[in-house]
């Protein structure tokens, strides 16, 4: 029995909670957190899930739709970054085809929006220096090209968009190009009701912090795809927030993408910026990086049914995860990970009613930040920080270890 067993009573956590392992360097470190930083604190019954590639690939995908599921029985689930293969992702892992992202598969059956913040930390000053206050994003979850279907043209030929009613009535079709060699197709959508949910979720999570609600989009050219958001976000406002803004001095400010990403980079931060699926995916990386690292950004899929998953939102660190399979350390930072695990731990807390959970994971949180703080870092943070002679660069374990010393201290 180690030493954090004798002097820590465990925490009980009541419910399970689902977890959903990942790929190569984020899962060696996934682990690393459990072990270091979770188990020898918390009684915490585990739904497990393998989303490993090479697990997906055998069990065809089922697994990632079985985690999905589990997550709506259980009502909150935590994630690690996984692998969405390309062709030589295939070569690599031999794999049976090119597998869908487990993330556009999850956040398909659970449907809602995604919610990202910046881990700020005192000595991590942004890229952009009128940004004094923190950007959020609230991505929609659903559709778009995560949902997509595409084909190779391999010749001459018509393209058409063509829609069937149910009831019989006459078929909608339009030709989207006449080719007259090779080319390439793409067919996306969406639906009223998972716009109206993404609508209502990003009103709800702006007037809870008392943030400012941007939304853009560009309907001047997607005159018909892109304005159905626009409209149905005016409408949700119109109808059921319009007048809750004023009376809280909250503003919904709309405008074209192209115009928000400019006016963003002289802002000073402090919204809630509503985007789309893809735009949410590409400008959550920008700001994750802006502000530190793409591991310095937390990420939770928000569903209309009451269904949560903490996510890593960054990708799966190939190439730490080669050096670490040749034997080297690296310094790849976990805090995404961590922030992860306490965000599903603080919402079980809330949801079991157990404030000590809640306690614990705020505890985490505190000491990992501190750990930066103090100077203590990875290296991708490192290169970002404010220069200081108390600066140090650490590996991956020794950075967790870190975190480890000042929690134990914390829980005393």
């Amino acid at each position: 029995m180690n030493k954090k067993q004798k002097t820590h009573e465990k925490i009980t956590v009541k419910t399970p909670l689902v977890e959903i392992d990942g790929d190569e360097m984020t899962r060696v470190m996934w682990q690393w957190v459990k072990e270091k930083l979770l188990l020898p604190y918390l009684d915490m019954p585990l739904e497990y899930y393998d989303l490993g590639l090479k697990h997906r690939d055998e069990t065809n995908d089922q697994v990632t739709m079985d985690a999905a599921n589990a997550i709506k029985k259980y009502g909150v689930g935590v994630k690690c970054a996984t692998i969405t293969p390309n062709k030589d992702r295939v070569k690599e892992y031999n794999l049976k085809k090119e597998w869908p992202s487990p993330n556009g598969t999850i956040r398909a059956q659970l449907d809602g929006t995604v919610f990202r913040s910046p881990i700020l930390v005192k000595n991590i000053p942004p890229s952009v220096k009128t940004w004094t206050k923190p950007i959020h994003i609230g991505r929609h979850a659903y559709g778009d090209i995560y949902k997509n279907q595409e084909i190779r043209v391999p010749g001459a030929g018509t393209a058409q968009l063509v829609f069937k009613p149910a009831d019989g009535s006459a078929v909608i079709c339009q030709t989207i190009h006449e080719f007259k060699g090779p080319g390439i197709i793409q067919g996306i959508h969406n639906t009223d009701k998972s716009i109206q949910s993404f609508a209502k979720a990003c009103f709800t999570y702006a007037f809870d912090l008392k943030l400012p609600l941007w939304f853009a989009t560009k309907d001047t050219i997607s005159k018909t795809y892109d304005a159905r958001f626009r409209q149905i976000f005016q409408d949700e406002y119109e109808k059921n927030w319009k007048q809750k803004y004023e009376d809280g001095g909250i503003e919904y400010f709309f405008t074209l993408i192209d115009d928000a990403v400019a006016r963003i980079m002289k802002s000073e931060g402090g919204m809630l910026w509503a985007c789309k699926n893809y735009d949410g995916d590409v400008l959550s990386d920008m700001l994750g990086s802006a502000y530190g690292s793409l591991a310095m950004m937390t990420s939770v899929l928000v569903s209309p049914q009451g269904f949560f998953e903490y996510e890593a939102a960054h990708g799966t660190v190939q190439k730490h995860y080669y050096k670490y399979m040749k034997g080297e350390k690296t310094s790849s930072n976990p805090m995404a990970l961590i922030f992860a695990w306490t965000g599903a731990l603080k919402k079980r807390g809330e949801l079991d009613h157990t404030p000590e959970v809640v306690d614990f994971a705020t505890k985490l949180e505190q000491a990992s930040l501190e750990t930066i703080e103090s100077g203590i870092m990875t290296g991708d943070l490192l290169r970002v920080a404010t220069p200081s002679s108390k600066n140090k660069q650490v590996y991956t374990e020794e950075f967790i270890d870190a975190i480890d010393a000042r929690l134990d201290k914390k829980l005393l």
